[in-house]
């Protein structure tokens, strides 16, 4: 595991772009990134999609979702899906055809999807204060699963329900790529900022692997780069 303390959310965002750009740089041949919505990497984005757009260079790069929270709504593609075209792929002016989008109805043939394109080059993490990462909650999902189905009944529907302004849209499962697929990633980088996330932070970095800590397993990942702020990394430092 590589740690690297930032001081602030545009340092973070700045390292954790070029981070990615020379990944995505890296080769000429097809490259396969997941990414992650959510507050965190609002400002990556930010940094990263005037620099990919209208660049030919990062053509060969294909893109995945590793999660997704669904509508009753057949016609809503996503809340995970809505919000990474919102901060990333309209910007960047990513093509449709590089976007390959993980949901209910195709969520079991997702492991052998990537299996068969040579598998995922890096991840792009978040962590939750609760240290779940994905839709990899606490109690929701086994370290040896692969992507699933999380039924989403009583207070696990109330987690997901904040992302929805009419709550009869709020569906009753979610979709989720498990902690085995997520570490069969050649890289994995997870970022990080604020003390809220700081004794998610120890669990990850010094703490015992336990599934009451789910991201605690990626610990073992042999190309884990946590990026975080001072402040995400008080617990850790004491």
């Amino acid at each position: 595991m590589k740690i690297i303390t930032v001081n602030n959310k545009q340092e973070l965002n700045e390292l954790t772009g070029e981070m990615l750009i020379g990944l995505m740089l890296s080769k000429q041949n097809r490259i396969n990134i997941a990414i992650t919505a959510g507050s965190t990497p609002k400002g990556v984005y930010s940094y990263m999609a005037p620099r990919i757009r209208n660049n030919d260079a990062f053509n060969n790069v294909h893109y995945y979702n590793f999660d997704e929270i669904p509508s009753t709504d057949s016609n809503f593609i996503g809340i995970t899906m809505r919000d990474l075209e919102d901060m990333y792929l309209n910007p960047a002016q990513i093509a449709t055809s590089r976007f390959h989008h993980l949901n209910g109805d195709n969520y079991k043939e997702q492991d052998e999807k990537i299996k068969s394109i040579g598998g995922l080059d890096a991840i792009l993490l978040g962590i939750g204060k609760d240290s779940h990462y994905c839709g990899n909650l606490p109690g929701t999902t086994k370290f040896e699963d692969e992507t699933v189905k999380v039924n989403a009944k009583g207070e696990l529907k109330k987690k997901i329900s904040g992302h929805f302004e009419n709550q009869s849209l709020v569906p009753d499962y979610w979709i989720t790529m498990g902690p085995r697929s997520i570490m069969a990633a050649k890289k994995l980088i997870l970022i990080a900022t604020g003390s809220e996330k700081a004794e998610a932070i120890w669990h990850l970095v010094k703490g015992p692997v336990d599934n009451q800590y789910p991201a605690s397993i990626l610990k073992l990942h042999p190309d884990l780069t946590v990026i975080a702020d001072k402040k995400a990394m008080k617990e850790v430092n004491k």
